[in-house]
């Protein structure tokens, strides 16, 4: 019987959301039947090759996005140009800042991605309806807020080999959330964008790279493709034992 209410329940959902990600670990998971059908009659899933600009600093937001393949890179540029890789978002993240109307930073595809677009006027007004929404985009802004603590802790005082460490373990465990395997990836960033990332320069990030693999801490195809044979000495080679 509660096998069959929740059929019920799920023929109340448009169909493109009935398998969404997003839906159940991302923000439309605390939307009801009829909220996802409201939300979906205005959304449009758009698919993004390697560095197209999702949104730019400074341009006036008028979609939200919720990711759902890839990764999307966030970028602060100052002033002369100057630029800096200030964070990476995963599937099933969301992308935007409600009741912002300007963007704060460039939103840019590190890899092949798709993304759910729905105009922000829309989810500004189920936020202000529905209390669970809020408080979901509200923990995903602490949270995002604690990992960028954890980050300045990486930067500030860990080791050149910890910093590349903690990059692969954080790519590993976040790159896929399908996947039940964390221990095979492809690199989602070139040795220049993981060098800015890291505060490095690329010869450095090489000579780290080099290390761990000679360490058998992983192991390294076409130079893209990573294997980590033991997440536990990963970790702990990035200073989190």
């Amino acid at each position: 019987m509660e096998v069959r209410r929740q059929d019920i329940h799920n023929s109340d959902i448009p169909l493109v959301c009935r398998a969404c990600e997003a839906r159940h670990g991302g923000v439309c998971g605390a939307l009801t039947p009829e909220q996802l059908t409201e939300l979906n009659k205005h959304t449009f899933r758009h698919r993004l090759e390697t560095g197209a600009e999702v949104i730019g600093q400074g341009e006036t937001v008028v979609n939200y996005s919720n990711i759902m393949r890839g990764v999307v890179k966030l970028t602060k540029v100052m002033a002369d140009g100057r630029q800096q890789i200030v964070g990476l978002q995963f599937a099933p993240d969301f992308l935007g800042r409600p009741f912002l109307e300007e963007s704060a930073i460039t939103a840019e595809a590190a890899t092949e991605s798709e993304v759910c677009n729905f105009p922000r006027n829309v989810l500004d007004r189920l936020v202000k309806k529905t209390p669970e929404l809020e408080h979901k985009l509200h923990r995903q802004a602490l949270k995002e807020l604690d990992e960028a603590r954890d980050w300045m802790l990486t930067l500030g005082r860990k080791t050149a080999q910890e910093k590349v460490a903690s990059f692969l373990y954080l790519i590993a465990i976040h790159i896929d959330p399908e996947s039940v395997d964390t221990s095979s990836f492809d690199l989602p960033l070139s040795r220049a964008d993981i060098a800015d990332f890291l505060g490095l320069t690329i010869e450095t990030v090489s000579r780290q790279f080099t290390k761990l693999r000679k360490e058998n801490v992983i192991h390294i195809e076409n130079n893209r493709h990573v294997t980590v044979p033991d997440m536990d000495r990963l970790m702990r080679h990035a200073g989190n034992d």
